[in-house]
């Protein structure tokens, strides 16, 4: 996210025009998809979401207080009793001795029982004194923020990828159309000159017909690329998590891109899977497998408590008496909760838990194989498009030579219409070759500093 200077500066750099565009270099735009794209804003909240879990896993160890209110109206108390004693008593000195009880009479009501109104106040209060599971818990919430602090940095690593990859598209597409309405200016002005000679006798009619669908053919290639990088513009804004509607001007140049610089440095870095935010994912995960082992082991251990609370019952038949007195009640205590004997489901459980961690491991080392793949696929695609792009190069400016020298021979009367057609169309093909070769640079530049873990 933008703040304090850096937010200065981008909107410094992203000054209105007159038209009421704005100027967005690529790190701009990367800037703004990180404060506007949905993806990186839920990633943010979910970071958000974690630092909660810790405070309320925190405050499950803190005093857990407690207060309640009851209030009774017995419509029928209920009847307290008492066995029958014999009479005269067997040991007169001890009257309620179960000596004295005659098991042959029933129960007996006795003479008081619950009173018809009954209110209480009362106040619990529980401390965590001693608990492995909260412990490992606490652990645990922290390895799962950590978690989602490296989601959030995926989230704006993708982002950063798929908003550089639009903007080069728009550059490309932007280098196509100029070269296209180069081409055009060229074979306009060679339709004009063909066409006078062709007035004064001097060409035939055929060669200004085949100057003229190469040149429509040309306009209607225009017309599509002109569509094709309006459609960039969306794509582009789009992946920014900006509005659509919204008019935009690039202002990073094709030129400024550097496309060797990354080729020397593929050879030598060998450790470069530990800076993928992917690789870092599955160490987390690994942690967070490793806390649930503990926590299993935890529950082998007993836990203790303090408790304590204190009540105001309210008790009397009549309701205008009732306030009249209050019995207080009390107390304090510990409670020890002791784990004996499970059945062996807590065994069971954390030789799971156990299996699960071997299973992230392998999983990171499979992982780890698979960065080093990837990478090697993206450093040979990377080379064989830069190949690629330097060969397209060479053969514009070669295709663009042959047809000046037929244009040339053509007009001293030594060379064929037909001649200069077919150098014409050779050249668009080499334009074209050239564009899609720039393209595919491009993105495999990306796709590569992404393998290497580059963005940042």
């Amino acid at each position: 996210m933008l703040l304090g200077a850096d937010m200065i500066r981008a909107t410094a750099q992203q000054v209105a025009t007159d038209n009421g565009k704005r100027n967005y270099s690529l790190q701009d735009c990367i800037n703004y998809a990180y404060e506007h794209q949905d993806s990186v804003k839920n990633a943010t909240l979910d970071v958000k979401s974690a630092d909660y879990k810790v405070k309320e896993t925190i405050g499950s160890g803190l005093p857990q207080i407690n207060g309640s209110v009851t209030f009774q109206d017995f419509l029928k108390s209920p009847t307290s009793v008492a066995p029958a004693f014999k009479n005269p008593a067997p040991d007169p000195t001890h009257p309620f001795s179960i000596d004295n009880i005659d098991p042959s009479k029933p129960v007996q009501p006795l003479p008081f029982g619950a009173l018809k109104y009954n209110n209480t106040f009362s106040l619990t209060a529980t401390q965590l004194i001693f608990s492995g599971t909260f412990i490992v818990g606490l652990q645990a919430v922290k390895a799962f923020r950590e978690l989602s602090q490296r989601s959030l940095t995926r989230s704006k690593i993708e982002t950063n990828a798929a908003v550089t990859k639009a903007y080069y598209q728009v550059l490309v597409g932007v280098e196509q159309l100029r070269l296209l309405d180069s081409n055009i200016t060229s074979l306009k002005k060679q339709f004009d000159q063909t066409a006078a000679q062709n007035k004064q006798g001097f060409v035939e009619k055929i060669d200004v017909d085949r100057i003229s669908v190469q040149y429509n053919n040309l306009v209607t290639t225009r017309e599509n690329g002109g569509r094709s990088l309006a459609l960039g513009y969306q794509m582009l804004k789009f992946q920014m998590g900006m509005p659509i509607y919204q008019e935009i001007v690039l202002t990073d140049k094709l030129e400024s891109i550097n496309l060797d610089q990354q080729i020397g440095q593929n050879a030598v870095d060998t450790t470069f899977y530990r800076n993928r935010i992917e690789y870092n994912l599955l160490q987390t995960n690994i942690k967070l497998n490793q806390l649930d082992v503990k926590s299993k082991k935890a529950e082998f251990l007993p836990s203790l408590s303090a408790n304590a609370g204190f009540a105001d019952v309210f008790q009397e038949n009549k309701f205008g008496f009732l306030y009249d007195h209050v019995y207080p009640d009390s107390y304090i205590g510990l409670s020890l909760n002791v784990p004996i004997f499970s059945g062996g489901q807590r065994i069971n459980q954390l030789r799971q838990k156990q299996i699960t961690v071997l299973k992230s491991q392998n999983d990171l080392e499979n992982a780890k194989n698979g960065f080093m793949l990837e990478a090697s696929s993206a450093n040979t695609t990377y080379v064989n498009n830069l190949q690629s792009l330097n060969t397209q190069k060479r053969s514009r400016e070669l295709a663009q030579s042959v047809l000046h020298v037929a244009k040339v021979k053509y007009q001293q009367g030594v060379g064929s219409s037909l001649e200069v057609t077919q150098a014409e169309s050779d050249f668009e093909n080499a334009d074209n070759q050239y564009i899609q070769a720039l393209y595919n640079v491009l993105i495999s530049k990306v796709d590569l500093d992404k393998a290497y873990g580059r963005i940042k």
